[in-house]
């Protein structure tokens, strides 16, 4: 009997031994320089336990049970989100069709073929056969390449978080800016019940002969131009109604969110320390992730100076007459190796591998620029929420005096103290500062928000499964 080729023992331990090892440089994160604390967050109230940030659902700390019920839809019918998820799906999809290069191919075939030339009788062949093929790993060319493609689906997972957290903030964002918006029209509408008032007692005391028609027409003129924003305050609210529902997937048409009498307190958000940020922005896990994938693009670029090694081996039966297709007569095999690769490519391969390598500079780069960018972020937030504290100690200070001076120079005036001139700009002043209470309560809630989303929103680089 035909002794059937077989590697020989040494050559398969030395092929096992070669794809143990891959060719390029092995992953390691690069250092960053992380401060010690953040700057701004000087003597920032420490959160309490009950302060924490839910690790998911954030929006939470705004106890708000209408702001929980939209964030909840989401992951549900937001098609942006749907379009990160799906790009995510894609990449996770690469990567195992990488995977699966590792392993041999195996195919089958059945055939019934008709011959015939000339004159001749034609004949039938009968086949049926299978086959496998591998291309060996040997320099780790397939391995490098798929820790690339698991590297950028982790990113992809990253960047789907990224989407999330800022389609949540964004959300959070303009709720708050809505509810800013119904106070603000309250404050509007008062405003012109009050001046209808004043201006009822203005046209008593013109009656009475002890006002001046001038002062009519002055009262009358202020409840017109008290009316004209009270209108125009529904235009931003429609505005900011119509972009909620288009974030929680609905047509604006068929959204509607009714107004509450309460604007909302703002949470003190705990901060932790700088370097937890870097678990925390799903942005930085995005660009640590390409800096790997980068990585092992370098391995891929330098295994294409080594030989490719593929085995192949097929197995079947062919005959003439169908009754001897399974039959040894029938039999017909191969087993064959081959190995190949480019002897001169005219520096094609050295261009690759030094683009390799500046693409994970590049990387690099990136890498610790989003970084500094998030420290930036948090700073410039952890300043916007201890300035915008005092801001707002002082400016309700100045809004309490200014109600305070309306209503003595109205009293004054129904007294015959003073002109009315004088309840005309206490009114103006007053109405002044309650919307400039109401807008720096707005960015503080506006803040606190941005705040969380530059603390990554409760997300952790754990949850990418590496």
């Amino acid at each position: 009997m035909k002794k059937i080729f077989s590697p020989h023992p040494s050559l398969l331990l030395a092929l096992m031994m070669a794809s143990a090892c891959a060719v390029g440089p092995d992953y390691e994160k690069p250092p960053v320089e992380t401060p010690a604390v953040f700057k701004e967050a000087g003597n920032w109230k420490q959160s309490t336990p009950q302060d924490a940030i839910d690790r998911g659902a954030w929006w939470t700390i705004y106890q708000d049970p209408i702001l929980n019920a939209l964030e909840s839809q989401i992951d549900i019918s937001n098609q942006n989100l749907k379009q990160s998820e799906a790009a995510y799906r894609a990449a996770t999809a690469l990567a195992d069709q990488t995977r699966a290069s590792l392993f041999p191919t195996v195919s089958a075939n059945k055939a019934t073929t008709r011959n015939g030339r000339g004159t001749h009788t034609a004949a039938t062949t009968y086949d049926l056969s299978a086959g496998a093929s591998w291309s060996l790993d040997v320099w780790g060319k397939i391995r490098r390449a798929v820790e690339g493609d698991e590297a950028r689906a982790e990113a992809s997972a990253a960047e789907l978080a990224s989407a999330r957290l800022s389609a949540q903030a964004e959300l959070a964002t303009d709720y708050f800016a809505l509810r800013v918006q119904d106070e603000l029209q309250r404050l509007l509408d008062k405003t012109v019940e009050n001046d209808q008032k004043i201006l009822t007692i203005v046209e008593n005391q013109y009656k009475a002969g002890v006002a001046a028609q001038s002062d009519l027409l002055s009262a009358q003129t202020e409840v017109e131009n008290a009316r004209v924003p009270a209108i125009g305050a529904g235009i931003k609210r429609a505005q900011l109604e119509h972009a909620i529902a288009v974030l929680v997937g609905k047509a604006p048409s068929d959204f509607t969110l009714a107004s509450v009498n309460a604007v909302g307190k703002v949470p003190m958000i705990p901060a932790d320390v700088p370097s937890v940020l870097l678990e925390r922005r799903p942005d930085i896990a995005s660009a640590e992730r390409q800096m790997a994938a980068a990585n092992a693009g370098i391995g891929v670029a330098e295994a294409a100076y080594y030989p490719d090694l593929t085995l192949s081996a097929s197995y079947g039966f062919s005959t003439t007459v169908l009754d001897n297709l399974l039959k040894a007569a029938s039999t017909v095999w191969s087993f064959g190796a081959s190995v190949g690769g480019t002897l001169i490519d005219f520096g094609a391969r050295d261009s690759a591998t030094e683009e390799a390598r500046v693409n994970f500079d590049v990387s690099v780069a990136t890498y610790r620029q989003t970084v500094l960018t998030a420290f930036q972020s948090v700073e410039d937030n952890l300043a916007a929420q201890r300035i915008l504290v005092d801001q707002e100690k002082a400016q309700n200070l100045a809004t309490a005096s200014a109600r305070k001076n309306e209503q003595v120079s109205l009293n004054q005036y129904k007294e015959g103290l003073v002109p009315y001139n004088a309840v005309l700009l206490a009114q103006i002043t007053r109405l002044n500062d309650e919307q400039a209470s109401l807008s720096v309560l707005g960015n503080r809630l506006v803040a606190s928000v941005a705040l969380i989303e530059s603390l990554g929103g409760g997300w952790d680089a754990g949850r990418l499964a590496r």
